[in-house]
């Protein structure tokens, strides 16, 4: 059922792995062990590369679930010709290799997404596919298919157990992701125990019930019935694959079938003996058989004849299409078309104004149109984070139009709409974006209420590891969302996503700094950008009276000041609470106190600007400054300095109207301006 090249082969990634292992001191020598197999069978028979150039676009998709098994990943990019050296495979685990414990993007040649956390990148593996189905569906022609490509996955019996993959795979199968195709490593071991002392439920009905195909192999060392079920899934189009593989953690080591070896090294002794079983020579380590190290690089002409022919097909396409090909190639580079947001409205001043999650959805809508990258959706929640695009369709199986269902989008159902609807599905949609970012192609946002983002906080973590471009839209951003009360009023939240490096975090004052907001989260590149709007309305600020919202961009600006530009007191906001310091502003100001406002929507923004910048909107020299935000005050320091104060909220809130709440939490113009009085009176 194997021949000896296969096993060969298998048998050079198992020791390649094993050697990384034994090397570094550190690692998971159980599943390349035991799913050398199926990984093999996968990468010389079905998946569709090019080494040499890891970024083609229409190349198939690789996403390694259970990131802990990296060891192999990295011996299959090695041996199949990636820039990955036999020196990179020996730095396993160490100081600045490329190699690291757990596969990493853009930092390893051919590493699609990084995964580690369990259930993430089967999640991402659907975003991907989520990509795949959408583009085809929107440039492919008659004649002319340029987008048609496979996303895989090796999943683990961890993955299949964390509830994002539960979420994720739910919408899988509803959506109907044909070219989604997970292998699962089913070793029925974990790390710490059997799989029967906690996972007993029948996964194969679980995934049915999904409306999966299920494909079972008994034998995960039988290659030639791996193929026969690589070729069955890849011929059924109308619903994803999950092949259940009956694999042997550790395979040929005195510790098969044992959670030791899932994430321990093997004693000296273990690995010999496990040579010895396996038929593999005791020296050298690294040993790579020429036999099989030419079967692997045969995916480098491989994948050279096979992007060549798609360039092919993509110069036919461009010459019978050439406007839908400039905005293919426009979205597959990153660029953004001219005049994207030349739509995008100025709101007039207006002091009863309108809540920034409403502004936000009017500005989507108005510059949707000239960039179709934008696609995304909510958790259920469009009617409340008003991030639907209007005309633009619903991304799920065609239907027709009778047959729409409440709350679809005018435009109707079909794998070209560009609306997801995610369903109760938080976990899963932070980790989907992330698979769109990573497939290419999108700006991809999801929206629901910031409280929630507890809910996704693994995947934004991801996603600003990733360094990807994600845009989340977060409503509902304080205790003044109301009567729904202290379960879904954030208080920690704010404070909480901007520790996570990397990640641009913006609270506009007004419609007009959320145009600018939303200007700054398009144009980011290497970086997820985070929305928090207000639910309730704010006033949209007279831009002939104070600074204007370009401001915005460098995360800080000087909103009104002292007239003669020396303040003896500086009031700090950011979100609704900026139409707050104004007000405490002008009391002040009858009282002569000489007052500057400055709203302060995006501390990352504010930080990465020249130190002249910053100590121009916040002078040294001026300690007597008070901040305001409907959040705790953790790392409000760094701006009011050591003699300056914070006016927080460091307890959980309450259910009951907006404007008793912040009656009730010291939000008014008289606190305000008392805690102004009183800081000026110590400093």
């Amino acid at each position: 059922m194997t021949d000896q090249r296969d096993q060969l082969c298998i048998n050079t990634l198992r020791f390649l792995s094993l050697d990384m292992i034994q090397h570094a001191n550190s690692g998971h020598p159980g599943l390349p062990l035991g799913a050398a197999p199926m990984a093999y069978a996968l990468w010389t028979h079905q998946l569709r590369h090019h080494p040499a150039n890891p970024h083609w676009v229409d190349r198939d998709r690789f996403v390694l679930s259970a990131g802990h098994g990296s060891a192999l990943l990295y011996s299959l990019l090695y041996l199949t010709g990636y820039d990955v050296s036999l020196d990179d495979i020996r730095q396993f685990r160490q100081w600045g290799s490329k190699t690291p414990g757990h596969p990493e993007r853009s930092h390893t040649p051919g590493v699609e997404v990084t995964t580690g956390p369990l259930g993430q990148g089967l999640a991402n593996a659907v975003g991907m596919a989520i990509g795949e189905a959408n583009l085809a569906a929107r440039y492919n022609r008659e004649g002319h298919t340029v987008i048609d490509h496979h996303t895989w996955a090796i999943v683990s019996d961890g993955d299949l157990m964390e509830g994002v993959a539960s979420e994720a795979a739910s919408l899988a199968g509803h959506l109907k992701l044909g070219k989604l195709i997970c292998l699962y490593d089913n070793n029925h071991v974990t790390l710490s125990a059997g799989t029967d002392i906690a996972f007993s439920e029948v996964r194969a009905k679980r995934f049915t019930a999904y409306g999966w195909q299920t494909i079972t192999v008994t034998d995960g060392n039988d290659v030639a019935t791996i193929r026969t079920a690589l070729d069955a899934a890849r011929a059924e189009t109308s619903r994803p694959s999950l092949i259940l593989v009956r694999t042997h953690i550790g395979f040929g080591s005195p510790e098969q079938d044992s959670y030791q070896v899932h994430g321990s090294p093997l004693s000296a002794e273990d690995v010999k003996k496990t040579r010895e079983t396996l038929g593999w020579p005791l020296d050298p380590p690294f040993f790579v058989p020429e036999p099989a190290l030419a079967h692997f690089r045969e995916a480098l002409d491989r994948g050279a004849r096979t992007e060549a022919e798609w360039n092919g097909r993509m110069e036919n396409y461009a010459r019978a299409f050439p406007e839908l090909a400039k905005e293919l190639q426009c979205r597959l580079h990153g660029e953004l078309p001219s005049g994207w947001d030349d739509a995008i409205p100025v709101f007039p001043s207006d002091s009863k104004g309108m809540a920034t999650r409403v502004a936000s959805g009017k500005i989507m809508n108005a510059f949707a149109m000239k960039l179709p990258a934008l696609f995304g959706g909510s958790a259920d929640l469009d009617p409340s984070t008003h991030t639907a695009l209007k005309g633009l369709g619903d991304f799920n199986p065609a239907m027709t139009a009778s047959d729409n269902p409440e709350g679809s989008d005018s435009a109707g159902w079909s794998h070209a709409g560009r609306n997801l609807h995610f369903g109760v599905r938080e976990h899963a949609m932070g980790a989907i974006v992330n698979g769109l970012a990573a497939h290419g192609g999108f700006i991809p946002y999801g929206a629901t209420f910031l409280i929630f983002s507890d809910y996704m906080r693994p995947a934004i973590r991801l996603a600003a590891l990733m360094g990807i471009h994600v845009v989340h839209v977060f409503t509902h951003d304080s205790i003044a969302l109301g009567e729904d009360g202290p379960t879904h009023q954030p208080v920690e939240q704010l404070a909480s996503l901007r520790a996570i490096p990397n990640l641009t975090v913006i609270r506009p004052a007004d419609a007009n700094e959320t145009a600018v907001a939303w200007k700054v989260a398009v144009e980011t590149r290497d970086r997820p950008v985070l929305l928090a709007l207000t639910r309730q309305n704010v006033p949209t600020l007279d831009r002939s009276r104070y600074a204007d919202a370009d401001g915005l961009r460098r995360g800080a600006y000087v909103l009104s000041d002292a007239k003669d530009h020396k303040p003896s007191l500086i009031l700090i906001a950011s979100g609704s609470e900026v139409s707050l310091i104004l007000a405490a502003a002008e009391r002040l100001q009858s009282e002569d106190i000489a007052v500057r406002c400055v709203s302060i929507p995006s501390w990352e923004l504010f930080d990465a600007q020249p130190q002249a910048y910053r100590d121009q909107v916040l002078p040294p020299n001026v300690p007597a400054r008070l901040a305001v935000e409907l959040g705790v005050s953790q790392g409000w320091c760094r701006y009011v300095g050591a003699h300056g104060d914070m006016l927080g909220v460091e307890r959980f809130g309450a259910s009951a109207p907006a404007d008793v709440l912040l009656r009730e939490y010291g939000f008014t113009v008289d606190n305000v301006v008392a805690r102004a009085r009183a800081l000026l009176a110590r400093c």
